[in-house]
């Protein structure tokens, strides 16, 4: 099993400013390629000062300048906001400016508060049929000339400028949860990156079904590969483990603030997130936090995604967006590299 990083800036008031986040970002991503992680992944928000990332490109490309193994996952673009000759270009340009570590992930979208900013209020979703679009097309570009007729896009022909590094493309990741989706990435040769949320490995084992029964049915298509993102916090004392659940109680609280779109935000933040409703969101309370999601001291980590490797779990992707400081993560990231890792090595 593979290692990786799942980050972004994230902010929820003032007090701590963009440069800031910026630099304790590059510095995680420092850690994770000393650590011997092998990809750190930043996705596309807007609007949004939870999770800062307009084009992950940006971010990638600073990373990419600072380190020389780890490879750098767009996790992902939106499918829906880009065109793809514009998304087939800056791509290709990430894998130039990294040597050919760049690794392209792609979603339908999940906000319906980006897409009335960013596509005129088209539905979120409608956003897979831009997604299914989008995939041929772009490594179409890569390969050379083509022109596309589309039902959404339409241009004359056209090539990806740069081209990239990796030959014959960099690897492209659907994001994944139901099964249709599953099977559109595995046909298409694109691994997947599935996330259980706040579910715990009961949902784990299921979309590793759902991978399986996609890879199934198209039996022609060389095994793609299965990462799973989840929330983790490593700790060592008895009590640690509270701190870490209700950061990440109150990152999915944000969450859903956002993906309620009931209120409009006040400068990129929202200011309606809710207290804990234990009987409402009993996934939500620190104690299913802890159980559903990796929060654990090492050895109940490390057993943990053993059972997960058994489950064909190619990556396991820590997710460390979860309100706490830099300071909190870093130490769980370094115990999760010293502690956890070399038990598979």
């Amino acid at each position: 099993m593979k290692f990786s990083l799942f980050l972004h800036m994230e902010r929820y008031d003032e007090a701590i400013s963009h440069r800031q986040l910026y630099e304790e970002l590059l510095a995680l991503c420092d850690l994770a390629e000393e650590g011997g992680l092998h990809k750190v992944w930043i996705g596309e928000h807007h609007a949004m000062e939870y999770t800062i990332s307009p084009n992950p490109i940006a971010l990638l490309s600073a990373v990419a300048e600072r380190t020389k193994r780890i490879r750098l996952g767009a996790g992902t673009f939106i499918a829906p906001f880009w065109h793809p000759i514009r998304m087939a270009g800056e791509a290709a340009m990430l894998d130039v400016i990294s040597n050919g570590r760049a690794e392209i992930g792609l979603a339908r979208g999940a906000y319906q508060f980006e897409f009335d900013r960013m596509l005129n209020g088209v539905s979120a979703n409608d956003g897979g049929k831009y997604l299914r679009e989008m995939v041929p097309v772009i490594r179409k570009l890569w390969e050379g000339d083509y022109a596309h007729d589309g039902e959404i896009w339409q241009f004359p022909v056209s090539t990806s400028v740069p081209k990239p590094v990796q030959s014959p493309t960099p690897p492209i990741w659907i994001a994944a949860r139901d099964p249709d989706s599953h099977k559109f990435a595995v046909a298409n040769g694109c691994s997947v990156m599935a996330t259980p949320l706040f579910k715990g490995d009961d949902e784990v084992k299921d979309l590793a079904r759902k991978f399986d029964e996609a890879c199934a049915a198209s039996p022609d298509v060389a095994r793609p590969e299965l990462m799973i993102l989840q929330h983790a916090h490593v700790h060592t004392g008895d009590d640690d483990w509270q701190r870490a659940a209700e950061g990440i109680s109150f990152f999915f609280r944000a969450f859903g603030a956002w993906a309620g779109n009931k209120k409009p935000p006040v400068n990129g933040f929202h200011h309606d997130i809710p207290d804990l409703n234990v009987e409402k969101f009993p996934d939500l309370a620190p104690d299913a936090v802890r159980r559903n999601m990796m929060v654990g001291k090492p050895e109940d980590i490390v057993a943990r995604l053993k059972s997960y490797e058994a489950m064909g779990v190619d990556e396991y992707s820590i997710w460390v967006d979860n309100s706490l400081s830099y300071e909190e993560k870093r130490r769980s990231i370094q115990l999760f590299i010293d502690h956890v890792m070399p038990a598979f090595a």
